[in-house]
């Protein structure tokens, strides 16, 4: 299932050939922009990929990281975000699975650009946002 959000599908945000086109690039990045922190304040303790996805935030706002590897991050992250895709995350238990199948081979290929500052901030944010929910 490939629904279409804003003339772009979960698809497109994913794939090489379209997530590193700038105009698709810039709207993964507002994406992600508007929606990553408010997705992970509410699904944090549900999803065991939540580390990586953090520390992959940190990488995509990076200077150091490279464009190229930043406009793959970005469209993984936007996958996360996007609403609908492909396992709408409403259905419990696997709700999130493509999302971490997205995740888990992007970070695959890029890992090498997620330093461990960007680990260490993944895992003080969690900490503050765990904390928060007490």
């Amino acid at each position: 299932m490939t629904a279409k959000t804003n003339g772009m599908s979960p698809d497109d945000a994913i794939n090489p050939d379209k997530a590193l086109v700038p105009a698709v690039q810039k709207v993964n990045e507002l994406r992600v922009r508007k929606g990553f922190w408010p997705k992970m304040r509410h699904t944090a303790a549900r999803i065991p990929f939540a580390q990586q996805a953090v520390a992959a935030w940190y990488a995509a706002q990076d200077p150091k990281t490279p464009l190229a590897a930043k406009g793959l991050i970005l469209g993984a992250l936007a996958y996360f975000v996007m609403p609908v895709d492909a396992i709408p995350d409403i259905f419990a238990g696997i709700g999130f699975t493509d999302d971490a199948a997205v995740i888990a081979a992007v970070l695959a290929t890029l890992g090498a650009h997620l330093k461990p500052r960007h680990h260490d901030q993944a895992a003080q944010a969690l900490k503050r946002l765990r904390e928060d929910e007490e």
